[in-house]
């Protein structure tokens, strides 16, 4: 009896080793994908007024390559969640990894602004498969509260290559040059495509008719407490996108700083989203998702409010405004970083039976908002202006998450191993 019950305990504590390796690998995975995707915007900001004097682009059309990205990658994120399920996870994100790596590499080599911006949108749609496919991992294996806990891991990926892949591009501009940073982007795709091999990934689903899939989409887009949610953190995202396009310019143009000293700010960004990032890995259990989603609104409103007041002051001193905005945009990053997360995993966690649509779709939403508001930061060249379209991109969050809150669907116990 006690051989039998010796051999039981050794097969229960074999499983549980397996499934927390996988678990590990899968993570691993999942957080070099998204750190990768978003280094592929952070690490070229601080040459953005490089490029376009290399280029003899204007601002805007410079502005440009960042918007074509954003767009290229929420192109295709419901096309990349069927592909998925159809084919399985594996061949989907081999798939997107491979135009990624090919698109860096000949980015770095490119000499035509027109070529430029088309490679960047080819690259986004590599980067926007790889990354969606990336929370779908993780929404294979995990949901609720634990599904929000796992995201905000991932925002420590978008952390290291927000802060990191801007404090990095800002030494390639003062060491190397612009083109360096799109060669690094190629390795890191290489790396990831190896990882790749690591991992054991769903199996593909029956063969969905489009009909069958818009179906499932209009299905799930209809759920409250799937859309709004969605919604808020397409409006987060956003904001951050704003921010990113137009400080390079506000930060070297109008305050004078160095390219290097503006990539080291990159750093000040990463601690701010690190800090929301734990904030949501320790509180969610207890708190929730709606109510921290919430709470990642209102800060971001209110920073964005308070970014109007700061360029509508007339006079103030380059050293107080610079300092100012400084702190305004980290705390606006930390806002994202406790909304994004929260409002990503209530949003999936309602669409139970059709995790990978529910998760392209959240990601098609919120890329295509960030993507317009990209386009439409390309022109704004006010500071008071793109300021304006921040704070109300901050306040349309805390609205949907008002009403999103109510309604959202309770949270399902955490699982691992679906």
């Amino acid at each position: 009896m006690t051989e039998i019950s010796t051999a039981e305990e050794n097969r229960t504590a074999g499983e549980g080793n397996s499934r927390a390796q996988v678990n590990r690998r899968t993570m691993t995975l999942s957080c070099l994908l998204v750190f990768m995707a978003q280094m592929a915007t952070t690490i070229y900001l601080p040459s953005l007024p490089v490029v376009a004097d290399d280029f003899g682009m204007s601002r805007s059309y410079a502005a440009l390559s960042i918007s074509v990205f954003v767009i290229g990658a929420a192109a295709p994120v419901v096309l990349w969640g069927v592909a998925a399920d159809r084919y399985g996870r594996r061949g989907p994100l081999l798939a997107s990894l491979a135009l990624f790596v090919l698109t860096s590499a000949a980015i770095a080599l490119t000499r035509s602004p027109e070529a430029l911006l088309v490679l960047r949108a080819l690259q986004g749609i590599g980067a926007g498969g790889a990354a969606i496919i990336a929370r779908i991992l993780v929404r294979d294996r995990w949901s609720g509260d634990e599904l929000a806990k796992r995201l905000s891991v991932l925002s420590i990926a978008f952390i290291t290559a927000m802060g990191g892949g801007q404090f990095l591009g800002g030494l390639i501009g003062r060491y190397s040059h612009w083109e360096t940073g799109f060669a690094v982007l190629a390795t890191v795709g290489a790396v990831a495509v190896l990882l790749t091999f690591t991992v054991p990934f769903e199996s593909s689903r029956a063969v969905q008719r489009p009909s069958e899939v818009l179906r499932i989409c209009l299905e799930i887009s209809r759920q409250r407490a799937f859309l709004l949610p969605a919604l808020a953190g397409g409006a987060g995202f956003a904001t951050i996108v704003v921010l990113q396009e137009v400080s390079p310019f506000v930060f070297q143009q109008h305050f004078g700083l160095a390219t290097d000293q503006y990539g080291s700010l990159g750093l000040l960004l990463g601690a701010a989203y690190f800090g929301g990032a734990m904030t949501v890995n320790r509180l969610v259990s207890r708190t929730g998702s709606g109510r921290l989603m919430t709470a990642g609104s209102v800060v971001m409103t209110a920073a964005g409010v308070l970014m109007i007041v700061l360029w509508s002051v007339p006079g103030l001193p380059d050293g107080g405004a610079l300092v100012a905005f400084v702190a305004l945009y980290c705390v606006t990053t930390f806002g994202q970083s406790v909304l994004f997360p929260n409002s990503m995993a209530t949003a999936v966690s309602s669409g139970q039976g059709h995790g990978a649509y529910a998760v392209s779709l959240c990601g098609f939403l919120q890329q295509s908002m960030a993507g317009v508001a990209a386009a439409s930061a390309a022109l704004l060249h006010a500071d008071l202006a793109w300021a304006t379209v921040a704070a109300a991109l901050g306040a349309a969050a805390w609205l949907m998450t008002r009403i999103a809150v109510p309604s959202a669907a309770p949270t399902a116990v955490a699982t691992e191993g679906k």
